[in-house]
């Protein structure tokens, strides 16, 4: 049996585009062209971009994912290597699921005693892997803003450090309920929460509208930076980086 693209596409979550990408750098090729110039996929095609999907999921780059699919040898095999990596994504996850939702709940503890500040016993674990100055280093060509904050990060004491991740995680939480609002990210309530973003990254230094589009990027495109945000609320990687082109092509122009 053969599914055309746009079938393919449904089923999958991957665009049509997406796919006739996937054949220009011979990842995945359909498995014959009709006469219409229309793309056919059969079985073999779907377990192969299967593969991609969660090899993507896994944070792996194209480039790394078709060197991965050259070598492998027994597609069974290699699932079950898939399988292994996926389990092992599902447990650090999981860890980092429970740090956040114990930080969730001393937030909304804080606000029903009326401040603004919680307490978290270790506060480095949310961010285990993605503090600052290390967050920074995925901004690929970006060396001064990458260089300004990690200088600014090893420059704080440990309470001002642990300010600064409380701080942060707050953000993330007012983001990810005016995600559950459902409110669009050029609303003025979400742009004005990306606007008190941009402040505090002004406050280390003032990010072009090209810089502050990659750290959008960054959140969905770095595998840490994304399984934090998802952590917190699935979606919010995505919307987090939207919310900032829409701010940065209104104000950072």
């Amino acid at each position: 049996m053969a599914w055309p693209i746009a079938e393919v596409a449904r089923m999958s979550g991957v665009t049509a585009r997406t796919l006739r990408h996937y054949d220009a750098i011979d990842l995945l090729s359909p498995a014959w062209i009709g006469d219409n110039g229309h793309r056919y996929y059969e079985e073999r095609q779907l377990l192969r971009l299967q593969q991609v999907l969660v090899l993507r999921a896994l944070g792996l780059g194209l480039p790394e994912i078709g060197r991965v699919l050259a070598a492998q040898v027994d597609e069974l095999e290699a699932l079950r290597g898939h399988h292994r990596r996926l389990l092992a994504e599902r447990d650090r996850l999981d860890a980092l699921a429970g740090t956040v939702a114990r930080t969730i709940t001393e937030l909304e503890q804080s606000r029903k005693d009326g401040t603004d500040m919680i307490s978290i016993s270790r506060p480095e674990n949310l961010f285990e892997g993605i503090r600052s100055a290390q967050c920074m280093k995925a901004l690929h060509g970006f060396p001064e803003l990458a260089g300004a904050v990690e200088r600014h990060t090893e420059a704080l004491s440990e309470a001002e450090s642990e300010a600064d991740e409380r701080e942060r995680t707050a953000q993330m939480i007012r983001l990810a309920e005016l995600l559950a609002a459902g409110l669009p990210a050029d609303a003025d309530a979400v742009q004005a929460e990306i606007d008190t973003q941009y402040r505090t990254l002004a406050r280390i230094r003032a990010a072009t509208g090209e810089e502050y589009r990659a750290i959008g990027r960054t959140c969905v495109e770095n595998e840490h930076w994304r399984a934090v945000y998802e952590a917190v609320a699935p979606g919010l990687a995505a919307y987090q980086r939207a919310a900032i082109e829409a701010y940065a092509a209104t104000r950072l122009r």
